[in-house]
C-alpha cells in the first residue's frame, strides 16, 4: 500500500499532459527496476530465500515496490498515446521503458554484488563431468555416437 500510494501522489502532482512522454510513470518504473536488481542481489548474496529474507523480498520487494511500480499504468499510457495519434511518441516509450528497464535492473544487480560479498554457501560452483560410455553387448566401451547394443 506504501509503494501505490506514492505512486498515486506522484501522478497525481505530475500528470503527463495527454500526446506527452509520460515521465512519471517511466521514471518510477526505472527506480523501481533499479531497486530490486539490487534487492534481489544482495538478498540472493547473503543466503536461501527463506526466513527474514523471503519476508523483505516479499514485504518490500513484491509488497511496496511492487506496489509502486506500475505495468499496467505503461501499458494503459503507450496504447493510449498510440490512439490518440501519438504514434512516434507511443512506440518510442514502450521500446525505451522496456529496454531501460532491463538495463536499470542491470544496474541494480551489479551495484547489488559490488556492495554485498557472496557467503560461502551461495557461491555457486561449477562441476562438470563426463557421463560413462555405455558398454557395448561385449562389453567394449563404444565411441562418441555409435550405436549400442540397444540401437541396433
Amino acid at each position: 500500500m506504501l509503494g501505490t500510494a506514492l505512486r498515486a501522489q506522484l501522478e497525481g502532482a505530475f500528470a503527463a499532459p495527454a500526446g506527452q512522454w509520460p515521465w512519471v510513470t517511466f521514471g518510477i518504473n526505472l527506480v523501481g527496476s533499479f531497486v530490486l536488481g539490487g534487492l534481489l542481489e544482495v538478498l540472493s548474496r547473503t543466503g536461501s530465500d527463506v526466513g527474514w529474507r523471503r519476508a523483505v523480498r516479499v514485504g518490500f520487494g513484491t509488497g511496496v515496490i511492487g506496489g509502486f511500480t506500475t505495468y499496467s499504468t505503461f501499458i494503459v499510457e503507450a496504447a493510449l498515446l498510440l490512439r490518440d495519434g501519438h504514434a512516434a511518441t507511443g512506440v518510442a516509450y514502450s521500446v525505451v521503458s522496456l529496454v531501460l528497464g532491463l538495463l536499470t535492473a542491470t544496474a541494480g544487480f551489479v551495484v547489488g554484488a559490488a556492495v554485498t560479498p557472496a557467503t560461502t554457501a551461495t557461491r555457486a560452483t561449477t562441476v562438470t563431468s563426463t557421463p560413462p560410455t555405455p558398454p557395448t553387448a561385449a562389453g567394449a566401451p563404444t565411441a562418441p555416437g555409435a550405436p549400442t547394443g540397444g540401437d541396433r
